[in-house]
């Protein structure tokens, strides 16, 4: 019987059949008749051809900003009051929309090569001058002072 697959490599391993995926990209155990087999990367690609209406992304975002369900109390834009992120509805329309002003983030100032270098030589010379007034305490009997 002739297969409509192209013949894939294999092994056997501790009386276990390997065969490569069709695509290549690795080797899977398979039972003593498979003729062909694929990966679970090859399955979710094809399946994601098939129904692409599906791959839209699962978070919908709603305009308010991070940590609002934290705030005592929070308007939206339409009026709705929430209080520790409970909805009031006989609050509604009475209240100004909340205004959140956007965080600023600290901009990190990177040390160059020569600042570590220099740094490290600090170090390294305060370690030396601890070690040198060590010498000079034990030389004139000052130990434990």
């Amino acid at each position: 019987m002739k297969s409509k697959y192209k013949q894939q490599p294999e092994y056997n391993e501790k009386g276990v059949r390997y065969m490569m995926c069709q695509s290549g990209c690795c080797y899977i155990s398979v039972g003593d008749k498979a003729t062909a087999v694929r990966c679970s990367r090859e399955v979710n690609a094809a399946i994601y051809k098939m129904f692409p209406e599906q791959n839209k992304p699962a978070r919908v975002k709603t305009g308010r900003p991070a940590g609002w369900h934290w705030m005592a109390q929070f308007v939206d834009k339409d009026g709705t009051v929430y209080h520790k992120g409970i909805e009031v509805p006989e609050l509604k329309g009475t209240l100004e929309p909340t205004t959140v002003k956007p965080t600023k983030k600290k901009a990190t100032k990177r040390r160059t090569k020569e600042e570590i270098l220099l740094a490290r030589e600090a170090e390294k010379k305060e370690v030396l001058k601890k070690e040198f007034q060590k010498q000079k305490d034990l030389l004139s009997h000052k130990w434990g002072n």
